[in-house]
């Protein structure tokens, strides 16, 4: 192939282009298409300049990614302009299009837009940001007029775990291009929110949650399930690890040791290692400063009080603290769902296999940032947070008129089912190595 999309100008554009063909130009091969409305294209050499990273539009090659398109861009009409100089021909095959799924799918869209449900309010994002900033406020305020003893400190060790953890929530929203609908002021904000307010990166997230949300617990495509050095997850990944005769750790305790590397270890190991190696490898120096200015601001507030070694000691806290929260929450909506090598699902099988609901309450969507709505997120990333409950019946009407089973559960039962899964992972990892390698 040439530069840019030459490589479609070896064929007119409306030759038409059979399923078997499409799927020879998959991630493996040298030349990847991927279809979009019954139109080919070739990502090759525009997968390097996708604006949301090379892996998430190649973990589509030689399938439709049509609905993935839809679900992810905001104005499509912009977007389309950078599909037309890489247009490879027409699909000689629509019947695809036409199952019942695809059409439900589309009215289950077309009805949530003439409801409103992808429009923000503007309130609701001011009033979380707002309360996250006081919060971050009497953090350091109530150590700094009550002392360091223990009671104070394990206050503001608190208010500040809280803050990081619901900035996280709401640098979600901004990371999908939920709130302003613009590019630029999402990302803006986005910044804003990962690096000064919870110094992390934006870029890193974006490369890494996009994925996630493009394959959901699919192996070799979800980095949020790439954890085969110290687990094994869902029903196949353990046969897969056994077969490889791979036993890096003693799995059938990983419901044991998961208590002890997870929730505590994600974010102060290997969360902050992995985003300054980003932002360092990928010279994505606004991030870096974005980052940089969470560390000068919290050394500059608390070392006064602290003392270099005790801030130092008092943010590790704060991300383990934060570690426990986000474990317990993001992973009882995927750990205990379906867990399979891509075989390229229609979106929404695909997203709600891989997900789960939690019950609803003031509590629920506060401590989860609303992604006790998982099911919903995953079909409509772009779909302000607070509406999720509105379309949440309409989803579960199609899921059962399709045998699509959706799960609701309570806050508690979803973090039993954690330990219940690494537990039957384990012990089929472990059957199946015994059997085959002793």
């Amino acid at each position: 192939m040439g530069r840019g999309g030459e490589g479609a100008l070896t064929r007119r554009h409306d030759q038409p282009i059979s399923w078997d063909e499409v799927r020879k130009h998959d991630e493996k091969s040298d030349e990847r298409w991927l279809v979009i409305e019954d139109q080919v294209y070739n990502i090759t050499n525009w997968a390097l300049r996708h604006p949301g990273g090379k892996r998430v539009i190649t973990h589509y090659a030689g399938q439709d990614a049509s609905e993935a398109f839809r679900a992810f861009h905001n104005d499509l009409s912009h977007v389309k302009k950078y599909l037309k100089p890489i247009k490879v021909g027409q699909l000689e095959d629509d019947s695809h299009r036409q199952q019942e799924i695809v059409k439900d799918f589309n009215e289950l869209r077309d009805t949530a837009e003439k409801m409103g449900l992808f429009k923000p309010s503007y309130f609701f994002y001011f009033t979380m940001l707002a309360h996250i900033l006081v919060i971050d406020a009497l953090a350091y305020l109530n150590m700094s007029y009550f002392g360091i003893g223990w009671i104070p400190y394990l206050v503001s060790l608190l208010l500040c775990t809280v803050k990081q953890t619901q900035v996280g929530w709401l640098q979600h929203d901004f990371g999908h291009l939920s709130v302003f609908k613009n590019s630029f002021l999402d990302h803006s904000v986005h910044h804003f929110c990962m690096g000064f307010i919870k110094g992390s990166t934006a870029g890193w997230w974006n490369h890494m949650h996009y994925q996630h949300h493009a394959k959901p617990n699919i192996i070799d495509k979800d980095p949020d399930i790439r954890v085969e050095k110290l687990f094994v997850l869902g029903e196949k990944m353990p046969l897969l690890m056994a077969q490889e005769g791979k036993s890096s750790m003693p799995y059938q305790h990983q419901h044991k040791y998961f208590f002890l590397i997870a929730p505590p270890l994600l974010f102060p190991v290997y969360f902050q290692t992995m985003m300054i190696r980003h932002v360092i490898t990928r010279r994505l120096w606004v991030d870096f400063i974005w980052m940089m200015s969470y560390y000068v601001k919290l050394f500059y507030l608390y070392t006064p009080l602290l003392g270099i070694g005790g801030t130092i000691v008092f943010y590790f806290l704060i991300r383990i603290c934060e570690s426990h929260w986000f474990v317990w929450v993001t992973q009882s909506n995927h750990i205990p769902m379906e867990i399979d090598k891509d075989s390229d699902k229609h979106w929404v099988p695909l997203q709600i296999h891989a997900t789960c609901d939690i019950e609803q309450s003031f509590f629920n969507d506060w401590f989860t940032g609303h992604l006790n709505f998982q099911c919903e997120h995953h079909l409509f990333p772009t779909m302000p947070r607070h509406n999720y409950y509105k379309i949440q019946p309409l989803v579960k009407s199609m899921c059962k008129k399709h045998n699509i089973p959706f799960a609701v559960k309570p806050l508690w039962q979803s973090f039993v089912d954690i330990y219940k899964s690494l537990k039957n992972s384990g012990e089929i990892w472990y059957s199946a190595y015994e059997a085959l390698h002793h």
